[in-house]
């Protein structure tokens, strides 16, 4: 498992180097957050704080990525690839949400409309793509089936597969766009999840049905490549969570949250645990659930549930601190990947 260590260690240290780079960069060309006025008073402290640097952190993973491969001389998997090719396209559509707001110096980036496209477009051919590119043994890095624990059910086609594929691609990479906002917020909640994933394509890969066919073995294609890229990711976000926590000195943008969404959508399509990431990302779906009963309440009876959504910024109106909220939602986090991943391991206890 070498390359699991390799893929951390590198993106850790490129991270950790590149984002006060990217710091000095970004404040010497005015890269700067714009806060909306309407928002939390609070954070009109944080406008002109360096904006985009999940650029930092997904070149961090590419990199480590490839060079994991290049020490260990093993070639790149696909499902590794599209996953990646996931991250990247969505963190492209969110570059472009950023830099519209930085060149117009409003709070606002591309209509939602042609955000939603974008994201559609990019989930739309990782959900052709990843239903092709049989191996050896046939086995693709996703079949046309929802999946909990492994693939349930029986397949739903090609259009319905497809269909629910860019449901989770569009919600996970909204929901941490959601989850950002606070320092250190979406960075530690995926952190936490990206580690459950590097456990189970590991435990994937020990339990495959190539190498040991039985009752609870795994028909996922490429298990230890997928755990190279939830490491890859994991080590260049927490090179970025240096700098990002409270009080931050860069943010991810969205650049950061929409290609963090997608990787997490991507390692649960090519792991074949759907279902199991509402539970692993857990923080990021109450979250979202936060803004649509804001929402749903407000157009129903006029009048709202929370002082503020997302949810954060309804304890911060009512006073908490930041790193109060930043902390105890991290232990949010962190309690639900691990129920997540008690789940995952209750099918292997003694019946």
């Amino acid at each position: 498992m070498i390359n699991i260590v390799i893929a951390g260690a590198v993106g850790l240290v490129l991270s950790m180097l590149g984002t006060p780079l990217a710091i000095r960069l970004f404040s010497r060309r005015g890269i700067g957050q714009n806060v909306r006025e309407e928002g939390v008073q609070a954070h009109l402290g944080k406008k002109g704080t360096p904006t985009m640097g999940g650029i930092v952190f997904v070149l961090a993973a590419l990199l480590a990525y490839g060079a994991s491969h290049l020490a260990t001389l093993e070639p790149p998997t696909v499902s590794g690839m599209l996953v990646l090719f996931l991250m990247t396209g969505l963190g492209a559509v969110g570059f472009l949400d950023d830099f519209i707001k930085i060149y117009k110096q409003r709070s606002l980036g591309l209509r939602s409309g042609a955000k939603a496209l974008g994201q559609l477009v990019v989930g739309a051919v990782f959900a052709v793509l990843v239903t092709r590119q049989p191996n050896v043994y046939g086995i693709t890095p996703a079949e046309t089936r929802v999946s909990f624990l492994r693939d349930i059910g029986p397949s739903i086609g090609i259009v319905g597969f497809t269909i629910w594929v860019l449901i989770m691609i569009v919600g996970f990479s909204n929901a941490v766009n959601l989850t950002d906002g606070l320092d250190g917020l979406a960075s530690g909640a995926t952190g936490a999840v990206l580690a459950a994933y590097v456990l189970i394509g590991n435990w994937q890969l020990r339990n495959n049905c190539i190498d040991q066919l039985g009752p609870n073995c795994y028909w996922v294609r490429d298990p230890l490549d997928l755990s190279v890229v939830a490491a890859a990711v994991l080590g260049a976000l927490i090179g970025f969570l240096w700098w990002n926590a409270p009080p931050a000195r860069i943010f991810m943008g969205d650049t950061g949250s929409l290609a963090l969404g997608g990787v997490l959508a991507g390692l649960a399509i090519a792991t074949r645990t759907q279902l199991l990431l509402i539970i692993l990302a857990g923080l990021c779906v109450i979250i979202t659930l936060s803004v649509i009963i804001q929402v749903g309440s407000f157009k129903m009876t006029g009048k709202r549930v929370f002082r503020m959504a997302p949810l954060q910024h309804h304890f911060e109106l009512k006073g908490w601190a930041e790193t109060t909220i930043v902390v105890r939602f991290w232990l949010i986090a962190i309690l639900c990947a691990a129920l997540g991943l008690g789940l995952f391991y209750v099918e292997w206890m003694p019946k």
